[in-house]
């Protein structure tokens, strides 16, 4: 397939999905609007917290079902909706635990909220607690209504409960890797880097491509094989890319990630790039740097020509290269059919092209 004809498809299955996330916002504020124009304000705002995403997780659904030869791609929209929907729950509550009140460069619901509260002149701190307690309902919106889009794909209802059921996992392997993230946040000592990768694949990698995988696959109907082994690749996919994340929130380009480069540095996230490091001489002048709250971007410099000097960054992308090639190598089993194994293998280059 040429590229620019692939690019054509996922563009028009991903108009599916946004206007199955349109229909769903449009019916969802019409029920909020005899509750009071601030229910309304908050379906608004989590309605713009699904928008200008790179839609990754309805592309692997979709990807999947039609690759094992599914037809019905409106049903397949619905289910890529739920594990979009799903992904918005995520980040919101995500953002949450993070205290962090800025997505993309603009304020996420927790950050409208808190801005809202302190124009009308509550405290800072009041100001912030009503921001984090918003966006904890806008999320618990999400979360629910990600299994009742399920509901709406008009599949029949041995499928729907397989699907409910690859939906649950996606959310209960997150909820394990985000407590693991927590406690790894208030733990003096360093994880190894084994367990790192073990916290990000439940944390990230099962919702955002093992599963979503799984379910195009369920969705089509195919064979117990062919969604384990789809399983495996997203699982090891899903590694590189979140390795990948970790190396562009120190080296990245704010301007094309829409993410800081200071925010995990001063945060003293525990990434690959920092278990690697902590295990070579730079770790002497890195430890007082990785975890300072006022870290200067000085100081945030100094910090990444350590962390290149010391060899951690060669480490986490030759890292995620080995992932990437794992995954592929799934693609190889005789149940993955010539047109999805084309499709797939160039989400590995994607995914270590984000580097660049």
């Amino acid at each position: 397939m040429k590229r620019h004809d692939a690019v054509a498809i996922a563009d028009e299955r991903a108009a599916l999905v946004d206007a199955v996330l349109e229909r769903f916002f449009t019916l969802s504020k019409k029920r909020a609007e005899p509750l009071g124009d601030h229910y309304l304000h908050l379906w608004g705002l989590l309605e713009r917290n699904t928008q200008g995403g790179k839609r990754f997780r309805p592309r692997m659904v979709m990807a999947a079902y039609c690759g094992f030869g599914g037809r019905d791609l409106d049903a397949a929209a619905y289910v890529g909706a739920a594990f979009e929907l799903l992904h918005t729950a995520l980040i919101v509550h995500d953002d949450v635990i993070d205290r962090d009140f800025v997505r993309r460069g603009i304020p996420n619901i927790s950050g409208a909220y808190r801005d809202h509260a302190v124009d009308r002149g509550a405290s800072e701190d009041i100001a912030e607690h009503r921001g984090v307690s918003a966006a904890v309902i806008a999320g618990d919106l999400a979360l629910f209504n990600s299994y009742r889009l399920l509901d709406r794909s008009g599949a029949d209802a041995e499928t729907r409960d397989r699907l409910a059921d690859v939906l649950d996992e996606a959310m209960f392997a997150s909820a394990a890797g985000e407590l693991i993230d927590v406690d790894f946040s208030i733990d003096p000592g360093m994880p190894l880097v084994d367990d790192i990768l073990t916290m990000e694949r439940l944390k990230t990698a099962v919702y955002s491509f093992e599963t979503p995988l799984q379910a195009g696959a369920i969705l089509a109907g195919a064979s117990r094989d062919a969604i384990d082994t789809l399983g495996a690749f997203g699982r090891e996919i899903g590694i590189a890319y979140q390795v990948i994340d970790d190396v562009l929130g120190v080296f990245g380009e704010p301007g094309a990630t829409g993410k800081t480069t200071i925010g995990d540095l001063r945060e003293g996230k525990r990434t690959v790039l920092v278990a690697f490091a902590c295990s070579t001489p730079a770790w002497a002048r890195l430890c007082d740097l990785i975890g300072k709250h006022d870290l200067t971007e000085q100081e945030a410099e100094e910090a990444r020509e350590l962390l290149a000097v010391c060899g951690a960054r060669a480490f986490a992308e030759n890292l995620a290269r080995d992932y990437a090639q794992r995954a592929l190598a799934r693609l190889a089993e005789p149940y993955i059919p010539a047109a999805l194994r084309d499709e797939l293998h160039p989400v590995a280059a994607e995914v270590l092209d984000r580097v660049k």
